[in-house]
């Protein structure tokens, strides 16, 4: 921690406050509790999972078609904070009242859901943006791994608590609550853990990079935005990046999202699932720091490749798995990349953005990765009911991480931008 600028520290911090919301609302412990409460109205297992699919798919769009309008807007002189503070209520908020929706309105709670995701992943949008106002280029990898790896440590704190509360509740438990109960303060833990590491970056955290205020600003918003796509040959390398980006993330993301199935498939209880999703949090918080240390010594873009090289040996591994040994040890593999491509992928583009126009172009960041969610399930599902195997589908994989490295090898190297320090000199 000594090494980090207060600035660099505070900017952090909101990664560690923030993770709690991915593990528990969105990864393990709502959408068991929605699912309860949509089995208890006589929803089928199926209808209620096709719903949340529909839930997360509606606010995906919703934020891919205004990441880049709002950060349009948002690179004006004091509204980068502005808006990020804006989602941020509405996220904390959103998920604060999942805790006082009756256990059996699901769709209550899924719009609900909806405003939650809404805010916290908008957020996330600004948040990504501030890495050009509290850190220098040179710093920019190793500040960016430190956060990743803040969030993965700061995640299991709240989670193991929550964790805890619901397995000590219930009938035969040693809490005089029941599970649904204990879920609801799980829910509240979150909002309070979120809340309470996101003050530091908004008391220290500030927009160094922005575009003087203009008249009719919206409009203004819009014209900047229509010319930057008109003339998207003249970001080349950042064009180039967002497609390397959209293909080796939507492989990254796909063996995620899916790992609970593989999981399963192998014949892993529940209990076992949430100590392997555990153990991979803590074992990527070292690793992630680790691609940042090495990224000064042999560059961001190739710690990249290597990154992308261990998903592909993950996806070839994957094929042969057949033993929940083999789960572990691809587990652990991913937990080695996993925070570390995140975390030089955000930096690298840091670099390559004007700074001044940086929510701009973390919007685009935020379509492609969304947008990216798409084609890996996709590939998954029509590769395994095409050859009837499921190990083939996650072997599918393979061409996206390969599509991805080599659009990636053709990226040029971020060239240097000025520091504010430096331009104030002059």
């Amino acid at each position: 921690m000594k090494k980090f600028t207060k600035e660099e520290k505070s900017w952090a911090l909101y990664d560690w406050g923030s993770s709690a919301y991915s593990i528990i609302i969105t990864t393990a412990i709502f959408p068991l509790f929605y699912k309860n409460a949509a089995t208890e109205a006589g929803v089928s297992l199926s209808d209620s999972t096709a719903y949340l699919g529909y839930t997360i798919a509606i606010f995906t769009f919703i934020l891919a078609m205004i990441g880049p309008i709002m950060g349009t807007i948002a690179d004006y002189e004091g509204l980068k904070k502005k808006f990020f503070a804006s989602f941020f209520v509405v996220g904390v908020g959103a998920t604060a009242m999942l805790a006082f929706i009756p256990s059996d309105n699901w769709l209550l709670l899924l719009i609900c859901y909806t405003f939650a995701a809404l805010g916290a992943t908008g957020a996330n949008v600004f948040y990504d943006a501030f890495i050009v106002d509290v850190t220098t280029e040179k710093r920019m990898n190793n500040v960016s791994s430190f956060g990743y790896s803040l969030g993965y440590i700061g995640s299991t704190i709240p989670f193991i608590i929550s964790i805890a509360i619901i397995l000590l509740s219930g009938e035969d438990g040693v809490l005089p609550i029941s599970t649904i109960t204990a879920s609801r303060i799980a829910f509240l833990i979150t909002a309070l853990w979120w809340v309470a590491f996101s003050i530091p970056m908004f008391k220290t955290v500030r927009q160094r990079y922005y575009i003087e205020r203009e008249p009719n600003p919206l409009a203004q918003s819009f014209k900047r935005l229509s010319k930057t796509v008109r003339e998207i040959r003249q970001y080349r390398a950042l064009f180039l990046f967002l497609m390397a980006y959209f293909f080796y993330i939507d492989g990254v993301g796909t063996i995620i999202n899916m790992s609970t199935a593989y999981g399963t498939d192998l014949g892993l209880s529940s209990t076992n699932l949430l100590i392997v999703l555990f153990a991979t949090q803590v074992v990527a918080a070292p690793f992630a720091l680790l691609y940042g240390r090495l990224s000064e010594r042999f560059t961001g873009k190739k710690m990249l490749y290597v990154g992308i090289c261990v998903y592909i040996i993950v996806c070839i591994y994957a094929y042969f798995m057949e033993t929940i040994t083999d789960f572990w040890i691809l587990a652990m593999l991913v937990a080695t990349s996993q925070g570390g491509i995140q975390a030089l992928s955000r930096s690298y583009f840091g670099k390559l953005v004007p700074k001044e126009n940086s929510n701009e172009f973390f919007g685009f960041y935020n379509i492609f990765g969304k947008f990216a969610a798409i084609l890996g399930p996709l590939l998954v599902a029509v590769t395994s009911q095409v050859t009837g195997n499921s190990s083939m589908g996650v072997f599918s994989l393979v061409i996206l991480f390969v599509i991805g490295l080599v659009i990636l090898s053709r990226v040029p190297e971020p060239k240097p931008h000025k520091a504010v320090d430096e331009i104030a000199a002059e």
